[in-house]
């Protein structure tokens, strides 16, 4: 049984980024937690000024689709902090990177999924960053392999020289419908086709990415650290 730990940004990430590999690896018995950095609706609630209730109804129906994503895809452990939506920049990287520690400091974790540090929203980067630096190679750490995913309307929107480059990838053929129960938990981000963040770009994504390696569906990391 391996030990994975996910680290996200915002909830619905671990779904888009790796769902149905997450799922295939609960169907083979490893053991799985989920770090969310923060509440994911914030930074919309300010800037629609929306009431008290109002912005505690919305971070209720976050957090439910969240625990109910977690069910669907299997998820063993989940831990959510309250680092303000696409405002992380605003936190000082060292208290970041010591939450992280404090949160997981029980996890012998031997894989970690994390964001890619291409990708255009500011709470991405600054995880992966943190992530880094949280498990950097020391003597007694645990963790064998880092892999970066994909986040469908972050990852590609980043026209940067530097970009993602998948070179690890993932037959999710056997689980991918699992990965659409869970995007369901999370209706309210979903968008409609063309957005990125549609049902059918995210398929078409996954039909992609499985084309690549000859298979029906698959899902695709850019490899950080691999440790044999």
């Amino acid at each position: 049984m391996a030990k994975i730990l996910v680290v996200v940004a915002h909830a619905d990430d671990e779904v888009l980024g790796c769902g149905a590999t997450l799922a295939k690896h609960a169907e083979q018995g490893d053991d799985i937690t989920l770090l969310v950095m923060t509440d994911g609706v914030s930074s919309r609630l300010s800037m629609h000024s929306l009431s008290a209730d109002t912005a505690s109804t919305n971070k209720t129906q976050r957090k439910t689709a969240l625990e109910q994503s977690c069910d669907v895809l299997g998820i063993n452990r989940l831990i959510q902090c309250d680092f303000p939506d696409n405002k992380m920049d605003s936190v000082n990287l060292l208290t970041i990177v010591q939450k992280i520690e404090e949160m997981t400091s029980d996890i012998t974790a031997e894989i970690i999924y994390t964001h890619s540090q291409y990708d255009l929203n500011i709470d991405h980067r600054l995880t992966v960053q943190a992530v880094l630096t949280a498990f950097r190679p020391l003597p007694d750490n645990s963790v064998q392999t880092i892999l970066s995913f994909e986040v469908p309307s972050s990852t590609e929107w980043q026209f940067n020289s530097e970009q993602f480059s998948a070179n690890w990838f993932v037959d999710v053929s056997g689980t991918y419908a699992k990965k659409k129960l869970a995007l369901a938990c999370y209706q309210e981000e979903i968008r409609l086709f063309p957005h990125p963040r549609s049902f059918e770009a995210i398929e078409a994504l996954a039909k992609l990415r499985g084309a690549t390696i000859g298979k029906n569906y698959a899902e695709a990391f850019q490899l950080v650290r691999h440790c044999l």
